[in-house]
């Protein structure tokens, strides 16, 4: 009984040293290339060849994920390209600490890079804003209050 065991102890521990070797050898190495809408690859723009790194790809078929080999692309950063805080979809079109911001509404680069906003106020047109208290500004940024109210706590003549 006590040979049964050992031997079946002894084949689970044989079996599992054979999965982690198995499953730690990686595929090959494929490298991919970023395709323009045309169907091109970025191969005649030396400019972002530059600062591209290959990226490499794998099989996550019987890999644990935290094990999975990281993908990296080129990273295009404002502080090169001033151009890519321009483009369609981009954040804002300032660059601050090579990101691309909105400084007209940002409150950790509001109106200048690098200019906070204190905890209550936001960033409204470039500036810090109380929306508290400004008749301006009330509860969010251009919510004017009519002639004749005040702003008390983000609304308009609260009382």
């Amino acid at each position: 009984m006590k040979s049964s065991f050992k031997f079946f102890l002894l084949l689970a521990m044989l079996m599992a040293f054979a999965a982690s070797v198995l499953s730690s050898t990686a595929p090959t190495e494929e490298e991919t290339f970023l395709e323009n809408d045309d169907g091109s690859t970025d191969d005649d723009t030396p400019w972002l060849n530059q600062d591209r790194e290959t990226t490499l790809t794998s099989s996550l078929r019987g890999a644990n994920r935290f094990l999975a080999q990281k993908t990296s692309q080129a990273v295009m950063t404002c502080d090169k390209y001033p151009r890519v805080c321009r483009a369609k979809g981009s954040p804002g079109p300032d660059c601050c600490k090579k990101k691309c911001v909105n400084v007209m509404t940002d409150g950790l680069n509001c109106g200048n890079c690098g200019k906070k906003c204190k905890y209550p106020e936001i960033c409204c047109k470039g500036g810090c804003v109380n929306p508290m208290s400004n008749n301006k500004h009330c509860g969010g940024c251009n919510n004017k209050c009519k002639k004749g109210n005040k702003c008390v706590y983000g609304m308009c003549s609260y009382a």
